[in-house]
Parts: C-alpha cells; structure tokens; sequence
C-alpha cells in the first residue's frame, strides 16, 4: 500500500485543479462536496498506509516517482519517504484537514459561489503543499512544499482582499516567511557541499559523531532560522497573530494541521543532525522557552477571541521547540498531534462564536453564550481543558512529557516551562469566562439571533472534542504505567539513530508523581482563578488599560520596534535609493546623456543653411586647418 502513496497528496491536488478551473461554473455544494472528499480520500490511503507501516519489522520505504533535477553530481528524485514520522503527519493533515473542510462548508456559505469555490481551490492547495513537505524524501521535495505552504497562507490570509488591512497582513505573513526561507534553502546549499545530496538516507548515513562540529551547527542553525519563520518563533513570530485576517477555518488549518507544524516536522525529521549539534540544541531550547513566555504573557491582555488563540498557539509552538532543544524529538511530535486536535476545536469553536455573534470577535461583548451554543460551550471547555494540561485531556500528556525532559536537562527550563503553562491556565479560561459564562454583554439584536450552530459545524467540534479528550491516552508516561507510551514506540524506528551527546538523567518515579501533581494543582488552581475573576465581567468594567496591563495589551511593543529598527530605515533607505540615486544619479546620467545629444545636433544643425557660400567658405577653412597640421604637425596626419 505504501506504494500508492503518491494518492494522498494527488486527490487535493485534482481537487484544487477541478475547484480552481471551473469556479465559474461549478455549483456551490459541488464545490464543497469536491474539496471534501478530496481530504476524506486522501485521510482513507493515510489510513491504509498508517496500517501497514504499524506492523512489526516494517522499514522506511521510498518511492521515487521520476528523476526532478540531475545535472552533474546533484541527483534530486521527486521521491516520497514513507516512515513512522511522515505517516503520522499524514493522519493529522488529512483527519483535521478532512474536519475543517467540511466545517467550512457550512461557514462560508454566504460567499458568491466563485468566491466559494477559490476558496476550496485554495484550501486543496494548502494541504496538497503540506502533504508535499512531510513526504518528501529530500530537503529540495520539501522546500517545494515549504513554498507552497508559504504561497497558500498568503492567498487565504489575504482571501478577502477588498480589505487593505487583510492584504497587509498576507503581505507581512509572506515577506518574514521569505527571511526564513532564505536562511532554509542556504542550509540546503550548505548541506549538498558537505554531503554531496539532499537525501535523508545519504545526508543522515553520514552524519556521525566526530564529524565537523562547527559545520553541523552551521547548517542546523540556518535550517532553524527557517523553521523559525514558518513555526513563528523569536524574531519571527509577529505575523501569525496578523494572520487571523483570514476566514477562520483558515486560521485552524493553519494553527493545528499545517504550515507552523512545518518547522517541528523538519527538526524532528533532521535528528540526526540536531543531536550532533548541542549548541543549536540549546539555542532551540532557549529560543523555545523565551518564546512560550512571551506569547502567553501577551495572550493574557488580549480581547479578539482569535488573537488569544493565536498568541496560544506561539506559545503552545514555543513548548514544542522546548521539546526538541533538549531532545525530547518523540514528545514534540506527539504536542504536534495533541495541539493539532485541540487547537483546531478552540479555532473552529471561536469560528462558531463569531458565526453566531454576526461577526464580532471582542469576548468583552460576548458572555452568557453557553445557554445559547451548548454544544460549542462544551466542546470549546473540552478544548480549553485540554491546552491547559488538565489530566485526562490530551494536552496533559503531551506538555508533561516535554516538561519531564526539560527538568532532566536542567530544572531552570522546568520552572519557567511551568511558568508558561500557568499563564496558559489563565488565559484560557479568562476567554472561557468572559466568551460563555455571565451575562451576555451584546446588543439585543444578536441576543434575538443567537442560536446553535449547524451540524456542519457542530459535527467537526464534537469530533474534534473527543480526540482531544482520548488523543493523550497513546503516550502515557512511564512512571504512570510501564510500557504504555504507544507513540514512543511508534516512533523508535525514526529516532533510534540519533546520537544524543549528553542524554539527560533519569528522573525518579518519585520525582515525576510530585512534578505532575504539584504542577497539576497550580494549573487548576489558575484555571479556576482566571474563570472566576471573570465569571461576572460586565461592560462597566471596560476601562482603558494602564502599566504591564497596557504594555501586554500592545504586544510589548515589538511590532512598533520592529517598524522602528527596520521598517523605516529600510523604508529610507529605499526613498534615497529611490529619489537622489534612481531619479537624480542614474536616471539623471541616462536623461543627461539623451539631453546633451540632442542640444548637440541641434546647435550642429545650424551648419545646414543651404547656402552655397558657407559651404564653400567651410571647404576652404578645413583645408587651411589640415594644411597648418600638415606643417606643424607633421606625425599627426
């Protein structure tokens, strides 16, 4: 079965093509039934394949379909890598993919049906790229869907481009993405000077430990800067809260099943180079941390219900990175999964909120919804629940691994990962309280209008709410029950050959029950702390924000630093460049030029009077001149 691979990205690929090329004529519940079925096709030979990869004995296979690049020594295959990792990625491409696009359905049916139908063209196209990116079996297979990732977020971030602040942001989203990109695809060049391929198996078969210190930590660093843009971590961060301009299927389609996994997925994929680079180790791990902190702090003064969600999910990211700077490559990939099921239910939830407010997104203005939007109310709990790390839900699982081995590697990042997680607590139910609980604070008119959401909608949400209850039960921790973390074992075969330097110490049963209890406690006790200060919350309370309050509220001001250290000198730069050297150098050396010729003949001009006499008098002169050079200057002639 492993094989027909090559199935999987192809079904959203036709898809984009039917959708994209017959937009104008295509009904819209066709549209939606083609885009569909092309991710529920797709999630079906997943299936099939993730069943035949689980079977004991099963080794990475690799399917080369036809021959990309071959010219001298660079041999790239337009090949696909079927393994344990890739396998995984592709359940949870397709299965919430699959999700979202059937809640999309029913979210964008007020848009004219060939808006309707690029819409789907677009969103077959993003996981299409996405499929692209985690079965590649080089790096150059993978940067195409790095691209094309990249492409499709501009094109569905900007969707409603009548609007300049929309096409702001898909600009902005597009250009710090290209930084990163560039700092990716030199490590790509880097690589194939070192190794003399992009291939996994070569570039991994000769990676060993003695090897070139300094040039392993070269190429992994640039391969991060790249993971940086499109996973948005530290610098590069600020354009996944601006992202939230697009419809918001896109922006849980974005947040949980593609695009910022992209960088997780490529470090994970890359361990064998990590693990022979502590330094860019620590580096992830710093950068990590700073990250997940940062995120959360803002995320706790925001009101745009998507916003904390967005800043939640840099943090959420920043813990995934944690992960691996400290070689927890197995508990990074299963936050991926977890994250990707409760992140796309708090998206498609607030998608559901906002459907239902008539489009307002301030959770000041909310309250009061659960009454009304039962089934959301719940299932938004479930998922709040869940990011917050509360035992049984799936979020637990997953932070605690990560967590357990950062205390390993040094309890510092343990304290200040719990630091994170508390603040997460907070946040999340602090926009659980003030989104469902008291009064509703909204105008009488939505009060009139509020109802339930459509199946469409509801379906994907309950879906989604049960694996994020029973997703975590598949890496249960060891000191909870031996030999029970099923994903560890999955995932052996992908991380057996990496060559930690310095694994960390084990940690004492012991030591791990109290980690787990004591933290549990603080979180539910922020849980608690961030529903109740809110729970009441009325529309007096709304006063202009003063202090850190202030300061968190405005996002520490990065953006404004960023447009003050970059944006405008670059932007100066660019005005000089633009005004004295364009206008005035060049241009004016060009048109200068142009204006001397033309003076000169028209002054030159003049000599044609048509008179016969001045032409007979100019005769004489040139052979009096060329007379007295003759004799004066004999050697010249």
């Amino acid at each position: 079965m492993s094989q027909l691979v090559y199935l999987v990205p192809m079904f959203p690929l036709i898809g984009f093509l039917i959708n994209g090329l017959g937009r104008n004529v295509l009904p819209k519940p066709l549209v939606g039934i083609i885009g569909s079925a092309a991710l529920l096709a797709s999630f079906v030979v997943s299936l099939l394949i993730f069943n035949e990869v689980r079977t004991p004995g099963f080794s990475a296979v690799t399917v080369n379909l036809f021959d990309f690049i071959h010219v001298g020594k660079l041999n790239v295959p337009f090949a696909f890598q079927v393994d344990q990792l890739s396998v995984l990625f592709l359940l949870i491409i397709t299965g919430v993919g699959f999700l979202i696009h059937v809640y999309s359905t029913s979210y964008m049916h007020d848009e004219s049906p060939s808006s309707y139908a690029r819409y789907f063209a677009y969103l077959n196209l993003f996981v299409f790229s996405m499929l692209l990116l985690v079965l590649g079996s080089n790096y150059v297979i993978m940067f195409i869907g790095w691209e094309g990732v990249g492409l499709c977020s501009y094109l569905l971030i900007g969707f409603w481009f009548k609007n300049a602040d929309y096409n702001y942001a898909a600009r902005k989203a597009f250009v710090m993405n290209r930084i990163g990109d560039l700092a990716f695809l030199i490590g790509i060049f880097w690589i194939f000077a070192q190794f003399g391929s992009v291939n996994y198996a070569d570039v991994f078969s000769q990676a060993r430990p003695g090897a070139s210190a300094h040039v392993l930590t070269g190429i992994t660093l640039l391969l991060f800067i790249g993971a940086t843009g499109k996973s948005a971590q530290i610098p590069l961060y600020t354009w996944l809260p601006d992202a939230m301009a697009g419809p918001t299927p896109v922006s849980a389609l974005i947040h949980a099943a593609t695009m910022v996994t992209a960088g997780i997925y490529m470090i994970a994929r890359s361990n064998v180079l990590y693990s022979l680079a502590p330094a860019t180790q620590g580096v992830i791990a710093v950068i990590g941390l700073c990250t997940a902190i940062l995120a959360a702090s803002i995320a706790i003064q925001q009101n745009d219900i998507k916003k904390v969600l967005a800043y939640s999910t840099v943090s959420q990211l920043g813990y995934m990175f944690l992960g691996l700077g400290v070689g927890a490559y197995t508990g990074a990939v299963f936050h991926v999964m977890t994250h990707a099921f409760f992140k796309a239910l708090l998206f498609l939830g607030a998608g559901s909120v906002i459907h239902a407010m008539g489009g307002e997104q301030d959770i000041r203005k909310m309250g009061g919804l659960r009454k009304f939007m039962p089934v959301t109310s719940i299932t938004f709990l479930i998922g709040c629940l869940a990011i917050a790390g509360i035992f049984p839900f799936a979020g637990f699982f997953s932070k605690d691994e990560i967590l357990s081995r950062a205390y390993a590697h040094n309890p510092v990042l343990y304290v200040i990962g719990i630091l994170g997680a508390l603040m997460t607590a907070f946040y999340m139910f602090r926009l659980y309280s003030l989104t469902f609980a008291g009064k509703f604070r909204g105008t009488h008119d939505q009060e009139h209008h509020l109802h339930e959401s459509p199946a469409a909608i509801t379906i994907p949400l309950i879906v989604l709410a049960v694996l994020s209850v029973v997703g975590g039960w598949v890496g249960i921790p060891e000191f909870m029950a031996p030999n029970a973390h099923v994903l560890s074992k999955f995932l052996e075969p992908v991380f057996a050959n990496s060559h930690v330097a310095a694994p960390p110490g084990e940690i004492a049963a012991s030591t791990e029950w109290a980690l787990t209890i004591g933290s549990l406690v603080l979180i539910i006790g922020f849980c608690t702390w961030g529903y109740m200060k809110f729970k009441n919350f009325t529309l007096a309370e709304v006063k202009e924000s003063t202090g850190l309050a202030k300061i968190l509220e405005n996002k520490w001001y990065v953006d404004e630093l960023y447009d003050a250290i970059i944006v405008k000198p670059i932007n100066w730069i660019a005005g000089f460049l633009n005004n004295v050297v364009e206008k005035l150098g060049i241009d004016g050396l060009v048109n200068g030029v142009g204006k001397l010729v033309q003076y000169g003949s028209r002054q030159i001009r003049l000599l044609q009077s048509g008179q016969v006499g001045i032409y007979v008098l100019l005769m004489v002169i040139g052979i009096v001149v060329l007379f007295v050079l003759q004799l004066f200057f004999p050697n010249l002639i």
